[in-house]
């Protein structure tokens, strides 16, 4: 995986919804073109904001000139006169080593709105910063992958007050569904929760169709069953077709898998909690972080399992 891209985004001559009036153009900031947030910004432009970006990356200079936005050179400059900023970023660490000198230059008044995936205890305290400072803020750690954000067809789960998500609504739903389900820190929560059993569910399947395959059954038969049966689940149906044509979901890298399981474990410990299942669910994906590196693959554990069993579930295998 290559570095991310770091762009803002600002509306130009023509307001956008979030205008006061016209003689007031709001300006939104987004920090991050990689895979999510360059279609982000295309949703964005889609929507009428005019877009103005720059990054450290030079070589992403040319993917917003392709969407028709602006480039300019100084992202500080540019954030002091933000009033809106969206952060896409790849995890925490990168979240945790931005934020603070990002939060320093926004002015107060202005609204930040994280869109990362991040650990709820690493993001908490720059939520407080901002606070402190006078911004506002709202988490919407995303759910889908980059044809969801190409498609306007994320599902954001959001935390933060109602009146900062009322507000801010339209925006969102320029790129997304906006599931607002409590305050802050509860968006990042619910988003490790639904990756929690999104990767116990692939590797639940794997398991059960590593025992299909040395019983010697059809795997598509096998398939076809279980989704007609109580076990159903969106993975069944959507997944793990590609999973039997050896498609290991190559648009999120395995330490970031990783990186958000760790959290939602550590998060469990914190409370008290054994999460054994959680945890199981972890060390597979640990193991094959060790195995493959940090490679592309949300599906690397069951290649994992595959490997360790001698069994693949590849049907032309």
């Amino acid at each position: 995986m290559g570095r991310p891209c770091f762009v803002w985004v600002t509306t130009a001559r023509r307001p956008s919804r979030l205008a006061a009036s016209a003689d007031a153009p709001v300006v939104v900031g987004l920090i991050g073109t990689g895979r999510m947030g360059l279609p982000i910004c295309a949703r964005l432009l889609a929507a009428g904001h005019e877009l103005a970006a720059c990054d450290r990356r030079p070589e992403c200079e040319r993917g917003v000139h392709a969407l028709g936005a602006a480039w300019v050179a100084d992202a500080l400059e540019l954030a002091t006169r933000a009033d809106v900023l969206l952060t896409v970023l790849p995890g925490s660490p990168e979240l945790s080593e931005l934020m603070p000198g990002v939060l320093a230059a926004l002015r107060p008044g202005s609204t930040w709105i994280d869109l990362t995936s991040a650990d709820p205890r690493v993001a908490g305290p720059l939520h407080e910063l901002a606070a402190a400072r006078g911004v506002e803020s709202l988490e919407a750690p995303m759910g889908g992958g980059p044809q969801a954000a190409v498609d306007g067809q994320l599902e954001l789960f959001v935390g933060g007050s109602p009146a900062a998500v009322e507000r801010h609504r339209p925006l969102l739903e320029a790129f997304g569904r906006v599931h607002h389900v409590g305050a802050s820190g509860a968006g990042y929560t619910t988003k490790l929760l639904a990756n929690l059993l999104w990767f116990a569910q692939a590797v639940a399947a794997g398991e059960a169709l590593l025992i299909a395959r040395q019983s010697g059954l059809d795997l598509g038969a096998v398939h076809e069953a279980l989704t007609a049966s109580a076990a159903d689940s969106r993975f069944l149906r959507e997944h793990v077709r590609g999973l039997l044509d050896g498609d290991y979901l190559d648009s999120f890298g395995l330490d970031r898998v990783c990186e958000e399981l760790d959290a939602v474990t550590g998060l469990a410990k914190d409370l008290g909690l054994t999460a054994e299942l959680s945890t199981r669910v972890r060390d597979v994906h640990m193991r094959a972080l060790i195995r493959y590196g940090p490679v592309d693959g949300e599906l690397r554990a069951v290649q994992l399992l595959e490997e360790e069993t001698g069994t693949r579930l590849r049907v032309d295998a």
